[in-house]
């Protein structure tokens, strides 16, 4: 009894597992993939030089109440503007 609710209790990990895997794998946009630390501080040393304009960005955000990744892309974008 115990045997068989292990291999259940391991069939379920491994069912879920892949449907996890294939659901990240299909929710990836090339355009908006995960920011890794050192593009994130290559682009804040580039902000820098432009400190009111990423001040005005960064309000931007604050009001919009965006966190994570979208604040970081929406900071790009703003940045970009002319």
């Amino acid at each position: 009894m115990l045997r068989l609710a292990t291999c259940l209790v391991a069939a379920s990990l491994v069912v879920g597992g892949v449907h996890h895997a294939s659901a990240q794998a299909t929710d990836t946009k090339p355009s908006r993939m995960k920011l890794t630390v050192q593009k994130l501080k290559e682009m804040k040393a580039k902000w820098l030089a432009n400190r009111p304009k990423l001040r005005a960005c960064r309000a931007e955000v604050k009001a919009k109440g965006l966190a994570g990744d979208d604040r970081w892309f929406y900071i790009a974008d703003c940045m970009e503007r002319s």
